[in-house]
This record gives C-alpha cells, sequence and structure tokens, in this order.
C-alpha cells in the first residue's frame, strides 16, 4: 500500500510505503529536480525526507486534535549519490507527552548509506 503525499513532499516525488507509529518506510525517485550544480542529490533533500518521514509517523500515533511540528533535524551525509531511487527507513526511538524523536536511515539501491538523520517532533494541542 501506497500513501499518498501532497505538497512540498509530493513535488519531490515522496512516497510512503508503511506509516506506523513506530516505523515509516518511503521512497524518493532521483531526478534532475533533487540534483546540485555537482549531479549528485543536494543535501536538502535528504533533510525533507527525514522530516517527512518522522512528520508522517508521529502523525499516526498522536490522538485527534493533536499536532505534530518539526522541531529539530540533524542529516548527516554520509554518499554522494546521483541516480536510482533513495530508500528511507525512520524507526521512532522515544514517544512522550511533548516530543517524539525518530532516527532514519537512507539508503541507495545498492543498500549504501547516504544519510543518517535524528529528527524531533513538537506534539500537542492543536
Amino acid at each position: 500500500m501506497t500513501y499518498a503525499t501532497e505538497g512540498f513532499e509530493a513535488h519531490y516525488g515522496l512516497v510512503l510505503s508503511q506509516v506506523t507509529p513506530e516505523l515509516v518506510l518511503g521512497e524518493v525517485t532521483i531526478d534532475d529536480r533533487l540534483r546540485d550544480r555537482t549531479g549528485a542529490v543536494h543535501g536538502g533533500v535528504f533533510a525533507a525526507i527525514a522530516e517527512s518521514l518522522a512528520t508522517a509517523g508521529t502523525r499516526r500515533g498522536v490522538s485527534a486534535g493533536c499536532r505534530a511540528m518539526p522541531l529539530s533535524n540533524l542529516t548527516s551525509h554520509v554518499q554522494e549519490v546521483a541516480a536510482g531511487t533513495l530508500h528511507a527507513r525512520a524507526v521512532r526511538r522515544h514517544a512522550g507527552r511533548t516530543t517524539w524523536v525518530w532516527e532514519i536511515a537512507i539508503r541507495d539501491d545498492a543498500g549504501g548509506a547516504c544519510a543518517f538523520a535524528r529528527t524531533t517532533i513538537a506534539v500537542g494541542d492543536a
């Protein structure tokens, strides 16, 4: 099953295949829109993927009437990639009353690590 994305997420091509309060999986197919002037995927794409997955999982897990807003995103880029598909896996590490913390790994088609992120989502009343 895939989950529809909209807005900026749809613009950069994010497709979510699993969204639970504990695990979110997604993919982005690399195209010219995502590359920087050197031909590699722009670092902001990795940060956007991480934030999108963490926010989706948190929104799935919080009570109706609560909001989930990105609070921090620390993304480390470990390998350039210029073609193929980015495969992202977000695992929830903390689900508190006011914050949720996620660890995200983004890999290339061969399973090589491209980026890792730790993203915190603020949770509060809408």
